[in-house]
């Protein structure tokens, strides 16, 4: 198994390293929130083991950053041992918690422990591409041709859901309860002026989806190699939705 160990620790960094591969592990190391994310998109690890307090990036803006586009186990060693910098880990998207100092018998135990949860590799990387799109799911940026696009947080969240899920039917229920906290299902209002912003803003022709297709009467699903030529999805609202707030990057 291929572990990614991020401290800022020359010490521990080096001590976890040589245990690891004493254990047959592949180790590679990052001493930055910056390295840590950059190796996790090319290094492609199968767990990652990281420290919160690092230079940089914080080692909770990495799990954020990588629970965009992975699931691979995340196992936070810290320092903090207070219980809010805990929950706020885990809520962030790391999957168990360790403080320091520790024993190295509990970080092989909890590594073997998630190393049992992982499942198939996701269909999806750190970008996703369609038509003249790139959506950077780890940096949490769109481009359009190669210029960037300004999207509200709502709607980041409204395409970060549908392009992780490609070809999947996500019903509206189920975005609006991850996209807006709203499980109620008569309220469908805002989904779709959120979606029609969405494909003016990406989609060639937004009156005629090609990517950001409309299942009548479910929901919404991504099309990643977009429908043929002359044929869409469900038009598009013609209305927009407002914006509500600043642009996710």
């Amino acid at each position: 198994m291929k572990i990614l160990i991020a401290d800022d620790d020359e010490q521990i960094l080096r001590a976890l390293a040589i245990t690891l591969k004493a254990r047959g592990h592949t180790v590679v190391t990052a001493r930055t929130g910056t390295e840590a994310l950059d190796t996790a998109i090319h290094a492609h690890p199968d767990l990652i083991v990281i420290d919160l307090g690092m230079p940089g990036l914080t080692g909770q803006e990495v799990i954020e950053a990588v629970r965009g586009w992975s699931t691979m186990p995340i196992l936070v060693v810290s320092g903090r041992s207070e219980s809010w910098d805990k929950v706020d880990a885990l809520d962030a998207g790391a999957d168990d918690y360790m403080t320091k100092p520790f024993s190295v018998d509990e970080l092989l135990a909890r590594i073997r422990a998630l190393s049992r949860r992982l499942g198939p590799v996701e269909a999806t990387g750190p970008t996703v591409a369609f038509g003249e799109v790139v959506v950077d799911l780890a940096h949490r940026q769109v481009l359009r041709a190669g210029a960037p696009v300004r999207l509200t947080p709502t709607e980041w969240r409204l395409l970060e859901e549908l392009v992780r899920h490609p070809g999947t039917l996500i019903t509206r229920e189920t975005l609006l309860a991850t996209v807006w906290g709203r499980p109620s299902t008569g309220d469908t209002g805002y989904l779709r002026l959120y979606m029609a912003q969405l494909r003016k803003k990406l989609e060639p022709v937004p009156s005629a989806p090609r990517y950001l297709l409309t299942e009548a009467g479910m929901g919404y699903r991504f099309a990643p190699e977009g429908l043929p030529e002359g044929s869409s999805g469900e038009p598009a609202p013609a209305d927009g939705a407002e914006d509500d707030g600043r642009a996710s990057r």
